[in-house]
């Protein structure tokens, strides 16, 4: 069986928490700009990783990037 192409870009913004769980991650959208004008909290926010909730978008991630692996921050 050849291998299957990973599509690069959900790659990047996705990844697998570290510890057992293995929960798919994402960052919050809007990070390379326009920062500058927001509380201190928010742009905070930014920084964090979050658990991604749709079971649709958890199956679209899967098939898109198949090798994902947990990567360290």
């Amino acid at each position: 069986m050849p291998k299957i192409k990973t599509h690069k870009p959900t790659s990047k913004r996705f990844r697998l928490s570290q510890g057992g769980k293995g929960k798919l991650m994402r960052t919050k959208q809007g990070k390379s700009h326009f920062r500058r004008r927001k509380p201190r909290q928010v742009r905070a926010m930014y920084d964090e990783m979050f658990e991604v909730q749709g079971s649709g978008t958890k199956a679209r991630v899967e098939r898109l990037a198949p090798y994902l692996k947990a990567k360290s921050k």
